[in-house]
C-alpha cells in the first residue's frame, strides 16, 4: 500500500491537551491500517507559539521523532530543548508536553502504540 501524504486525512485542535493555539494532525496510518496496534500514528505541525499542553499517558506510551524546528519538551516536569533528529518517549504513567517557543514551524511524528 502507498500513499501519498497530500492524501493524509488533517485534523485541527485548538487549544490540544490545554496548550496554545492550534495544533495540526496529519495521519500517517490509521489504527485500522496498523492492524488496531497504534492509536495514533501522525505527522503534527505546531506553528510558532502554538503546542500540546502536559499531559499523563496510562497503559501507553508516545514517542516524537523531532524533523524540524526548535521545542521546549516537558520530561516529567523538567523542560528540555529539542531539535531536529531528537527522539522523546512517554512512558506509560509518565507525562509530557511539548510547545513551539521559536520563529519556526516545528513538525515531528508522533507514535501511540498500544501496549
Amino acid at each position: 500500500m502507498i500513499r501519498h501524504f497530500d492524501e493524509s486525512a488533517v485534523e485541527h485542535r485548538e487549544h490540544m491537551r490545554g496548550g496554545d493555539g492550534t495544533v495540526e494532525l496529519a495521519s500517517i496510518a490509521s489504527k485500522e491500517e496498523m492492524y488496531g496496534k497504534v492509536r495514533l500514528f501522525s505527522k503534527i505541525t505546531l506553528k510558532p507559539g502554538c503546542g500540546i499542553g502536559t499531559h499523563p499517558h496510562e497503559n501507553e506510551e508516545e514517542i516524537f521523532f523531532i524533523l524540524s524546528g526548535k521545542a521546549i519538551y516537558n520530561d516529567n516536569g523538567t523542560e528540555v530543548e529539542v531539535g531536529p533528529g531528537d527522539t522523546t518517549i512517554c512512558r506509560s504513567g509518565e507525562c509530557h508536553g511539548i510547545r513551539n517557543v521559536g520563529d519556526a514551524t516545528v513538525e515531528f511524528i508522533a507514535l501511540i502504540p498500544l501496549m
